[in-house]
C-alpha cells in the first residue's frame, strides 16, 4: 500500500512538472525525489493506524458467556 501510495505520488509529480514545461530529465528527478520522500510519509502515516488504541470488547460477547453454567 506504501509503496503503491509513493509511486502514484511520484507519477503526479512528475506528470506535472512535464505539463508545466520541464524538460523530461527534471520532470523524471521530481517524480524521483517525490516517490522518495513519500515512502516514509505513508508507512508513519500507515503505521500511526496501528498504535491507535482500540475500544473494549463487548462484555458478554465470547462463546464462554453464551454457555449457561448452572
Amino acid at each position: 500500500m506504501v509503496l503503491l501510495l509513493a509511486l502514484l505520488t511520484g507519477a503526479t509529480a512528475s506528470g506535472l512538472t512535464a505539463v508545466s514545461g520541464e524538460g523530461a530529465a527534471r520532470s523524471l528527478l521530481a517524480g524521483l525525489a517525490a516517490t522518495g520522500l513519500a515512502v516514509p510519509f505513508f508507512n508513519r502515516l500507515i503505521a500511526a493506524d496501528d498504535d491507535a488504541p482500540r475500544p473494549p470488547a463487548s462484555i458478554g460477547a465470547g462463546p464462554a458467556e453464551r454457555e449457561s453454567n448452572g
